[in-house]
């Protein structure tokens, strides 16, 4: 798996929203709306990868501090049956990727909202 080309679809995808899914808890649905555009403006716009939170240099995960309450994205991918891992997550035509954004800590209920789908073309 080419990490380089992985970073660079995940951050592609991140940036735009485009080449897959983004879901969400219901406590992230739930969120005022502007508060909810405002840290979708801020994953878009993560840029805070080190090595501790990045260790493999695919910028597929982070953690934002909004208000008194912390939150993480992350990028999963999975084979196009959504049924397991792809067996390469740089080849764009047999991976499918979604990005899950939820409150830090407490009890998670199921993410079911999906924001957008796309194509990165």
């Amino acid at each position: 798996m080419g990490s380089n080309r992985v970073q660079t679809i995940n951050d592609q995808f991140r940036q735009t929203f485009l080449g897959g899914r983004v879901v969400m808890t219901a406590s992230v649905a739930a969120m005022a709306d502007n508060d909810r555009r405002t840290l979708l403006s801020r994953v878009r716009h993560f840029d805070e990868f080190t090595s501790e939170n990045d260790p493999y240099g695919e910028h597929d995960f982070g953690s934002i501090n909004l208000g008194e309450c912390r939150y993480f994205w992350k990028i999963e991918y999975h084979d196009p049956t959504l049924t397991c891992g792809p067996s390469d997550a740089s080849d764009m035509a047999t991976t499918e990727r979604a990005l899950a954004l939820m409150r830090a800590g407490g009890r998670q209920t199921s993410v079911r909202t999906r924001i957008g789908v796309g194509s990165a073309g």
